[in-house]
């Protein structure tokens, strides 16, 4: 795809640049950072009293899909592109790539200087950032609303023109390695996850970490950052949303004068996510120079994310050892005293995922003990169903987590990329509990019967390595 320069007719970089004020930059840093009320009291509210988002969808004649929710309550509005590509959609040796290239949309467009992308909004007191994971990128803003068309412009630019040199591949690929020196090679459990992952997957698309590996990043070259480019960001393969202080007619004009002249590019390949069954428990064992304690990982493959079984074994993983009450932290942590820290939940992928319970033990503790109480504990609650007071803390508990992560428009336009990426149902922002509220302790039973199986079990132990064989 030929990379065109676009120049608007009024551009809205000219004007920012020309109300840059060190003062005023300053002040409006300090607004933002105050917490913002999400709801206004014309906001609608279901029968069951939780808050629900209002939102408007449209598609764009380049493919592009776009969901719009007013908010008047706070003067602010964040935008979020969310793009159909993650790290399951790299290939054998070319792992860490679409991380990478995340930090390469950061490095300036057709309009947007390097680095100027984070200069413009911050100095409109804003904030931007983008994440990856297996199975999306996302890339969004927070701003004043009276500069709604600078932050439709940014994301516009850059989807429209990146700037993919060599000097900025180069720049990037190599912060990208330092990044995973930092996160991965040279701090505690750094290589946990990775193992996790790499033992309990068959499939290639989940069976590497999002970082990639060292030796795949020195072997990435400009010639598939452009290719990346072409196939994945592009309007059709992009979810926008926006939330906040605007009027949808103007928002929608916006959209359509910076976004809908970009081209659409052919569908990008469907990752093959076919993940065989797990005939029989996987171990794996490995030495940790930065750990000061061991650590047991239990990984059990499951149902991918937004099914019942998902649902139910969120609550379970929270009964399990969500809180100070839930039962493996009574028995371990408080009663036998034999680990420090354990959490149990399933992460949420679009193809299959992991049912995670993590411990870290105490050093002078038996591995082996600490896993046959998980077990134990497992077998219990197969038999005997929870109490009724757990199932009203639990789903309390989500229904307070969900207000204050819709407590900011950032985190409603996060979720609603979210969900229509994943599952093509954006709606979910505000059904996704009454799914919770469905489960039964039936359920709960079933789903530790059918998955906490040991056939389906892979158990990753993490040691510290002994300071004879670090010296050495």
């Amino acid at each position: 795809m030929e990379l065109k320069v676009f120049y608007p007719q009024e551009n809205p970089l000219q004007r920012a640049r020309a109300r840059l004020s060190g003062l005023v930059s300053f002040l409006l840093g300090c607004a933002l950072a105050l917490p913002q009320i999400a709801w206004s009291s014309e906001t609608p509210v279901r029968q069951s009293g939780k808050p629900s988002v209002s939102f408007q969808e449209f598609t764009l004649k380049n493919g592009l899909r776009v969901i719009l929710s007013e908010d008047h309550a706070a003067p602010t509005y964040s935008i979020c592109v969310t793009y159909n590509v993650g790290s399951r959609d790299e290939r054998p040796g070319r792992t860490g790539f679409a991380h990478l290239f995340e930090h390469m949309m950061f490095q300036g467009s057709a309009n947007v200087g390097k680095g100027e992308h984070f200069i413009l909004v911050l100095n409109n007191g804003g904030s931007a950032n983008g994440t990856t994971n297996a199975d999306r990128t996302n890339y969004f803003e927070t701003l004043p609303a009276n500069q709604l068309e600078l932050g439709i412009f940014l994301e516009a630019d850059r989807m429209r023109a990146l700037d993919v040199t060599q000097a900025n591949f180069d720049n990037q690929h190599h912060t990208v390695q330092e990044e995973r020196r930092l996160n991965y090679d040279n701090r505690p459990y750094g290589r946990t996850a990775e193992t996790v992952l790499d033992t309990a997957y068959d499939n290639f698309a989940y069976k590497h970490s999002t970082i990639g590996s060292m030796e795949d990043l020195n072997a990435a070259r400009i010639d598939d950052a452009r290719a990346f480019f072409r196939t994945y960001y592009a309007p059709n393969n992009a979810t926008l949303s926006l939330v906040g202080d605007f009027q949808t007619e103007t928002a929608l004009a916006l959209i359509k004068r910076y976004f809908e002249s970009i081209p659409s590019q052919p569908s990008p390949p469907v990752p093959d996510m076919t993940e065989p069954e797990q005939t029989g428990e996987r171990r794996k064992s490995l030495e940790d120079a930065f750990a000061q304690a061991p650590r047991i990982d239990i990984a059990y493959k499951i149902k991918q994310g937004n099914t019942p079984d998902w649902y139910a074994l969120r609550m379970l993983g929270h009964i399990m050892a969500g809180d100070l009450s839930s039962h493996l932290y009574q028995k371990l942590v408080k009663e036998l005293e034999l680990v420090v820290s354990v959490s149990a939940a399933p992460d949420e992928r679009r193809g299959t995922s992991l049912f995670r319970i993590s411990l870290v033990v105490r050093p002078d503790k038996s591995l082996q003990e600490v896993e046959r109480f998980v077990h134990e504990e497992i077998e219990r609650l197969k038999k005997e169903p929870p109490a009724d007071w757990e199932l009203d803390k639990v789903r309390m508990k989500f229904r307070r987590q969900q207000a204050q992560e819709l407590y900011s428009s950032l985190s409603r336009a996060n979720a609603l990329g979210h969900y229509a990426v994943y599952y093509n149902d954006p709606d979910l922002i505000n059904t996704a509990l009454d799914k919770i509220a469905q489960v039964t302790k039936a359920d709960l039973q079933r789903v530790a019967d059918t998955y906490l199986r040991e056939s389906n079990r892979t158990v990753v132990t993490t040691v510290p390595k002994s300071k004879a064989a670090t010296k050495g």
